[in-house]
């Protein structure tokens, strides 16, 4: 190495001090999903940031998601995807299909590449010591009776075995926090009856960094971030600009359900929310330790 590089790198960790000290012992749940799950580079680098973050004194809490990984098995066993308004339609055998894949390939894929960089990583479902209740997701439509808005009646749409939470017991995760172990969570939770249920993965950071009364969450997706009309990125956005954003349908499609849940959060006490590009390497170190992020941060 060359001594100009080795300056650069020097100024890199100087930048990152005052970053790192806000940090210390505070709590980033991370939302790791998208190209980030699929590349093996970039799969490697977020197991890095990770293990690097825990290093240095903060308390990272990863939930993953796996919608392509289920999908392909489910094709290989000759079983067709459904989705209703983006949601996966979940019968018992597509459970059995989501538990295998999320609680056993997927996690323990995460957990192998964290503790092979260094760390300490446990995985977990929310199953694992009730941590997260769930009840049955219900969505409903008007039916397509134009007539008159009194002949028309609410359809109930049954996507089976999809959950939302109703609670996050964190007393698992805060204990992993204090022996220096990274946890690893798939979004499964359980219901009052016993029945396990697949829970959007985003949904379940934002109330996991609401009730960890995470300092940030971080919301990885295939995107550079909030994007205006002309492809800028935004950022520090807070509740009135986003509504305006909304309203002008410059935030649309995919994109909401994640700004909505990143809102959620800041308004629960998280103190920022950022949707970051995953598919850049080291996004999670570029986000939270430079003045240039790479993304958006949303804040109350």
């Amino acid at each position: 190495m060359d001594k100009k590089s080795a300056i650069n790198i020097a100024n890199v960790l100087s930048e990152a001090l005052p970053y790192l000290q806000r940090l210390n012992n505070k709590t980033i749940v991370i939302k790791f999903g998208g190209n980030a799950m699929v590349d093996e580079k970039l799969k490697n680098s977020f197991a890095r940031d990770i293990v690097l973050l825990k290093q240095v004194g903060v308390n990272p809490v990863v939930v993953h998601g796996g919608g392509p990984q289920i999908g392909k098995l489910l094709e290989k066993i000759g079983k067709e995807s459904k989705f209703i308004d983006g949601m996966r339609v979940t019968d018992s055998e597509t459970m059995d299909v989501v538990e295998m894949v999320l609680g056993g390939l997927v996690n323990k894929s995460i957990v192998n590449l964290i503790n092979h960089n260094g760390g300490q990583a446990v995985g977990l479902t929310g199953k694992d010591g009730s941590m997260i209740r769930a009840k049955k997701m219900e969505i409903s439509r008007k039916s397509p009776v134009e007539l008159s808005s009194e002949l028309q009646t609410t359809e109930i749409i049954d996507l089976g075995h999809v959950g939302e939470v109703t609670n996050i017991n964190p007393d698992i995760v805060n204990a992993l926090d204090e022996g220096n172990f990274i946890p690893v969570i798939a979004p499964i939770g359980v219901g009052e009856d016993a029945a396990s249920y697949n829970i959007n993965a985003d949904l379940v950071a934002g109330k996991m960094a609401s009730v960890l009364n995470a300092e940030k969450l971080l919301l990885l997706t295939n995107t550079p971030g909030i994007l205006d009309k002309q492809e800028n990125i935004l950022t520090g956005l807070n509740a009135k600009r986003i509504d305006e954003l909304v309203a002008d349908g410059t935030i649309a499609g995919g994109m909401l359900p994640k700004v909505t849940c990143a809102l959620d959060a800041v308004h629960s006490g998280v103190k920022t929310s950022h949707i970051i590009d995953g598919r850049v390497e080291h996004a999670v170190l570029l986000e939270l330790l430079t003045d240039e992020g790479v993304g958006t941060l949303i804040q109350p």
